[in-house]
């Protein structure tokens, strides 16, 4: 029981570790519009602060992860969230737009190391199956950010502006680098590490872009990556520029649809036992699709904001079925280059799906532009799928060794 107490609780902590993506920019985005007007900036400068941050988790990610197979996970996991905290300060006494978009950065690149770390934590205790349930637990906890972050932050707007915003960021930093030094142990021990230095470290990485399975499944997840992240980025624009919703309003819709996230996850966390990661995978892209340009077609006749609502909530919950499976599918053969896959996925993730929305919105941001470019990454993410589906399986390399299944009392019955 005390183990199983333990498991429940490392869980939860790398959940955390995964929702520093969310963290670092829903909480502020009910203040985006208030944001960009205060600095005399124009929107899509204003989306520049979210871009620099992707961009920063992205990268962060792609090296805080063969680090992390070189030193260890827990080294590289508390630097990145201590340097994530203050960078969050920084942030909240930015002057300018640029000098703001330049912190991001440097805090989107710490935070990379959180992201990563968690993933590789559970790559390091799991094999295929038992990973895609855990990774969909871990989306469970990482969509409470999305719920709560927005409604915090249109509340907080009551008492203060966007940078009193990123204090409450700090106090969530330390937080978290608190129970991550508490809570999260070794996972690699030394002999399981990569030794021979920065060529030997690169060399793991190299070997995970030789595996075109697992590069397709990481184009997948960017792509994915990128339906969302449009909805994130151009979200608060479209609902309040474009249907008057209050920050409060749009907070709230915001929830509702993370809401829908988390159910779909336990939805999934049910059926791939049954039905595997890839079936899972190619049911939530299908669903993506069909939702994304019926929401185009919505929005092309000028229907009610319900029925625009309604279709994004489908979307939105898809993602549930896309990211875990995806992520499990990519590192499948990959256990002793865990960190090196997981920031090959999360470069993709950040990196591409983050670029996607505000690169669009540079010729302006408007419903329409927002769902058709949710239906075009969709519907690219469902053709790479295919790709990869035929992509013959690759045997795992000699260097490669399988995780250790924890056994049915711990982690493993509790991702089920």
């Amino acid at each position: 029981m005390a183990d199983r107490t333990v498991a429940l609780r490392t869980l939860v902590i790398l959940g955390a570790l995964t929702a520093f993506g969310p963290l670092s920019m829903d909480l502020y985005l009910p203040a985006l519009p208030a944001l960009t007007r205060d600095l005399g900036v124009s929107a899509s400068l204003g989306q520049l602060t979210m871009t620099s941050c992707m961009v920063g988790l992205a990268v962060g990610q792609l090296v805080a992860g063969p680090v992390s197979d070189a030193f260890g996970r827990r080294r590289p996991l508390l630097a990145g969230v201590a340097c994530w905290a203050v960078m969050s300060v920084a942030c909240a006494f930015a002057p300018d737009v640029g000098t703001l978009a330049g912190l991001r950065l440097v805090q989107g690149l710490a935070g990379g190391a959180g992201v990563v770390v968690a993933r590789a934590v559970v790559r390091d205790l799991f094999d295929t199956a038992a990973a895609a349930r855990v990774f969909s637990l871990l989306l469970l906890v990482m969509a409470m950010a999305p719920v709560l972050a927005p409604l915090l932050g249109g509340q907080l707007m009551h008492v203060t502006s966007w940078r009193g915003l990123f204090l409450a960021l700090t106090l969530i930093g330390c937080a978290l680098l608190a129970a991550a030094a508490l809570g999260i142990s070794e996972t690699l021990p030394p002999a399981r590490r990569v030794h021979g230095g920065a060529r030997a470290t690169a060399g793991q990485l190299l070997t995970v872009l030789r595996d075109r399975r697992a590069v397709g499944y990481a184009a997948v997840l960017g792509l994915g990556g990128g339906m969302l992240f449009t909805y994130i980025s151009m979200g608060p624009f479209v609902m309040q520029n474009g249907h008057g919703l209050s920050p409060q309003g749009f907070s709230f819709v915001f929830a509702a649809n993370a809401l829908g996230l988390a159910a779909a996850r336990r939805l999934n966390m049910l059926l791939v036992g049954r039905l595997g990661p890839g079936r899972m995978l190619s049911i939530g892209l299908a669903i993506s699709v069909a939702s994304t340009w019926a929401m185009a077609l919505a929005a092309s006749l000028r229907l009610p904001l319900a029925v625009l609502l309604a279709l994004l909530g489908i979307t939105v919950a898809s993602v549930s079925m896309i990211m875990p499976n995806t992520t499990a599918l990519a590192m499948e053969k990959h256990g002793a280059r865990a960190g090196a896959v997981s920031g090959l996925l999360g470069l993709s993730q950040f990196g591409l799906g983050g670029l996607i929305g505000p690169l669009v919105s540079l010729g302006g941001v408007t419903t329409l532009t927002m769902a058709a470019t949710m239906a075009a990454t969709a519907s690219v993410a469902l053709l790479v799928r295919h790709a990869v589906a035929r992509v013959p399986a690759r045997e795992a390399p000699e260097a490669d060794t399988a995780p250790p299944v924890l056994p049915a009392g711990g982690l493993g019955r509790s991702a089920s």
